[in-house]
């Protein structure tokens, strides 16, 4: 089980000073804010029937990646995830901050990259006629994948893309594993800074989910949302893919103080574990054992769950949440479809700007499952559970 370390003298007091959003509900902190309130839910039904998918937002790339080359070597994750760690540097206040740059630390989470599908498939197409002599497959690779393109199928790209753009040039570190790579991107982002290995981090990810293969991809799992949009709490199984870039800037407070930023809240703690999944009720266990552990919750709270519909995790997570039904609970799923890697962070960027703005966003449920808070929220937990593994939480409070 996964815990957030501290130094000797204690840990140091970690801010959320930075965040950068760009998903199906449009691009930065008062859109999102607005469309939250408005409880503005932005699905595509038809490009991709049967499956539901929350489409990205018409971004102008431009404004974050100004050089059309970079844009061009890059696959769409790649440029939303530049995008977003744009925004979340502008918010932070040290875009172009060659000083604070060129130590800041990296930390992505983030899938394989994406396919060239003309290629795939004209490949797949030349063997099913006998047209694939040996060494076809290579040859094709080799005349067909322009080198970016093929270099852009690493996962660490995103980061490096981002250090190329932006100039974040300190340590760089790449998760993968779906869910549980958000979670542990921002738990050991937060133990650097807590055990004074750091100073301030940029953390994210970024989803592209208008892409074939990744429904296809889910859909081998039974995963995808078919035919008619529903919100998460109303559904029996699967989720519909979103689109998005989150990414924060975390930075201790001493840090942040020295540089006059002001801070849209703290990240306490971040925790994770493992459910074995083998018998029913394990994520439920799991959950309670994080909830156990993650730090005082006081009454003025809420919970931000990125759960994601799939069957059986969503039920389990379901039976935890009755545990606490007196406490406010979102699921970020509904109004923006299911960022895999991206989720996690997600939560925590809509507990931190919920809590600076004195507000929990409104319910958009109506099987009863959340309720609605009247009260500004002192502290928020954010809950993450895998579609397929992997639990985490993290705790976000006002400073």
């Amino acid at each position: 089980m996964a815990e957030t370390p501290s130094s000797p003298g204690g840990p140091r007091e970690a801010w959320i000073t930075g965040i950068g959003l760009a998903t199906s509900l449009g691009e930065g902190l008062d859109a999102h804010w607005d469309a939250l309130n408005a409880k503005t839910v932005n699905v595509d039904e038809t490009t991709f029937a049967p499956y539901v998918v929350h489409p990205m937002t018409k971004l102008v790339f431009d404004a974050q990646i100004p050089k059309k080359g970079d844009q061009r070597q890059m696959e769409a994750w790649q440029r939303i995830g530049t995008y977003a760690a744009g925004l979340a540097l502008d918010s932070a206040g040290i875009k172009g901050n060659a000083d604070i740059l060129s130590r800041m630390d990296m930390i992505v989470a983030a899938g394989g990259g994406e396919r060239d599908l003309a290629v795939d498939s004209s490949i797949i197409n030349a063997d099913v006629q006998g047209n694939a002599a040996p060494g076809f497959f290579n040859e094709r690779l080799m005349n067909d994948l322009r080198p970016t393109l093929f270099l852009a199928q690493l996962s660490n790209l995103l980061a490096g893309n981002i250090s190329i753009v932006h100039g974040v040039t300190g340590s760089s570190r790449t998760f993968m594993g779906e869910e549980a790579a958000g979670v542990d991107a921002a738990r050991i982002a937060l133990a650097r800074i807590a055990s004074g290995q750091s100073d301030i981090a940029l953390v994210g990810a970024a989803q592209n989910s208008e892409r074939k293969e990744m429904l296809m991809l889910y859909e081998f799992g039974d995963f995808n949302m078919k035919n008619k949009f529903k919100p998460v709490w109303e559904r029996d199984n699967g989720f519909a893919l979103g689109s998005g870039g989150v990414f924060l800037v975390i930075e201790s407070k001493e840090h942040a103080q020295a540089r006059g930023a002001k801070p849209y809240a703290k990240l306490t703690n971040v925790i994770a574990d493992r459910a074995k999944r083998k018998t029913a009720g394990d994520v439920t266990a799991i959950l309670d054992g994080l909830w156990s552990r993650i730090g005082t919750v006081g009454q003025d709270s809420a919970i931000i769950t990125g759960a994601t519909g799939a069957s059986p995790v969503t039920a389990e997570e379901r039976a935890f949440l009755a545990k606490h039904r007196d406490t406010p609970a979102r699921a970020t799923g509904t109004a923006f479809g299911h960022a895999v890697e991206a989720q996690f962070a997600l939560g925590i960027a809509l507990a931190a700007l919920s809590i600076s703005r004195g507000a929990l966003f409104p319910a958009n449920d109506t099987a009863g499952v959340e309720i609605e808070m009247t009260k500004p929220p002192s502290q928020i937990v954010v809950i993450g559970a895998g579609h397929w593994r992997g639990e985490g939480m993290a705790l976000v409070e006002a400073v």
